[in-house]
């Protein structure tokens, strides 16, 4: 695979991970993830200080899939839809398998009463890796911006 066929293959995913979450397909989005994996949101006023106290931690496949299946039949939060706008990502090769990749991200939520706001804004810093050609992401932080969630937290950014 060429340098620019690996960059589009990876630009696709992040394409993937955006709007799985929107279609609420988050069976689907687990796969995009390869095993051993880590998916973080940590405030960005946090990361600046040195702080790594997380507003969500999985550290491995294993732990999304439990976070999914909460979601599906044990939590109780707002229902809602999400719309991710994700900037142009910057893709960068780390190794022969190996990528790093960064975008701005904004999420909007709309209730069911049809009133839309904007959620979270930050930055994706993820670390994907290619399994069997295909890339998946190794280790996805979310860098959030705006650190104080305006209801709980239920659906992953």
């Amino acid at each position: 695979m060429s340098e620019a066929e690996a960059k589009a293959a990876v630009a696709d995913l992040l394409a993937d991970y955006a709007a799985l979450l929107d279609e609420d397909r988050l069976e689907d989005w687990l796969e995009l993830f390869a095993e051993p994996c880590r998916y973080c949101i940590l405030p960005r006023e946090n990361a600046d200080l040195g702080l790594p106290q997380p507003l969500m931690l999985c550290e491995n496949k294993a732990m999304l899939s439990d976070r999914v299946v909460a979601l599906r039949r044990a939590n109780i939060f707002n229902i809602h839809r999400d719309r991710h706008l994700v900037g142009g990502p910057r893709i960068r090769r780390l190794g022969s398998d190996t990528w790093s990749l960064e975008a701005s991200y904004a999420v909007y939520q709309t209730d069911t009463e049809g009133q839309s706001r904007l959620f979270s804004v930050g930055s994706y810093r993820d670390q994907v890796v290619f399994q069997a050609g295909r890339p998946l992401f190794r280790d996805k932080l979310v860098l959030a911006d705006t650190a104080a969630i305006p209801t709980l937290l239920a659906t992953p950014l």
